[in-house]
């Protein structure tokens, strides 16, 4: 083990380009993802606000469902979609980064559409109103309200990128594990692994793991932020 994990830390040191490849692919594709469900989610969280009554209450439902369904059914569903037979066969995309930032899309959409509904729906109680009273539409109220919580929007995309960067079973279904084309850290990570090559497995472990506590100290670090940008603002106002 303390061999393996020494071999490791080399292989990120020495700037192995194989290693580094899958790194950068595994933040590209996570990366594009994250914003265009971030998009996407917040196009869909508009809309789901603008519903009411029992309707909302059953789209929320239906999205709650979608956001708890196995990330390996996205990867199915995406693959069946993009496979010859189904109706975006003729993109050519299976087997291909595309199709994996695609399949990421869809399962970080309905993520980043409860976390900006959620954020919608309790800025609306408090300052909805005031909105209202000077004359601004729901479309022009919830772009305010975002702006206005733009550290609670940046949370939403610090979770979906980090949903996204550890995922497995939707790249590996859409994406095949393609040495060179389509290996990202969680897969090569898994076949690494089952090779027996722990280095390059722990090497890419370690870089998941930096990842994944750094966007947990970026996350904790933002109220801390906030508090001291208003108190900045404020004392700026004072004088």
């Amino acid at each position: 083990m303390i061999q393996a994990s020494s071999q490791a830390i080399g292989l990120l040191s020495s700037g192995d380009p194989a290693l580094w490849a899958v790194i950068g692919r595994s933040l590209w594709v996570s990366s594009s993802a994250t914003l265009l469900a971030a998009a996407l989610g917040t196009l869909a969280a508009f809309a789901l606000m603008r519903c009411q009554g029992a309707w909302r209450s059953v789209l929320t439902v239906l999205l709650n469902t979608y956001v708890a369904i196995p990330a390996v059914l996205v990867g199915l569903l995406t693959y069946l979609l993009l496979s010859r037979s189904g109706p975006l066969g003729g993109l050519g995309w299976l087997f291909s980064v595309k199709a994996m930032m695609l399949a990421q899309t869809l399962l970080l959409i309905p993520l980043a559409c409860t976390l900006v509904h959620r954020l919608l729906r309790d800025a609306d109680e408090v300052q909805g109103e005031s909105l209202r009273v000077m004359g601004a539409g729901p479309n022009l109220r919830y772009l305010c309200l975002l702006f206005h919580d733009r550290h609670a929007f940046l949370h939403m995309l610090i979770t979906c990128f980090g949903r996204g960067i550890a995922e497995v079973g939707t790249v590996m279904v859409v994406g095949g594990n393609i040495e060179g084309f389509t290996r990202v850290m969680t897969t090569a990570i898994a076949l690494e692994t089952t090779k027996g090559d722990l280095p390059m497995a722990l090497a890419l472990g370690m870089v998941l793991l930096l990842l994944v506590l750094l966007l947990n100290l970026v996350i904790a670090l933002l109220p801390w932020w906030r508090d001291r940008l208003t108190g900045v603002i404020g004392e700026g106002v004072l004088r």
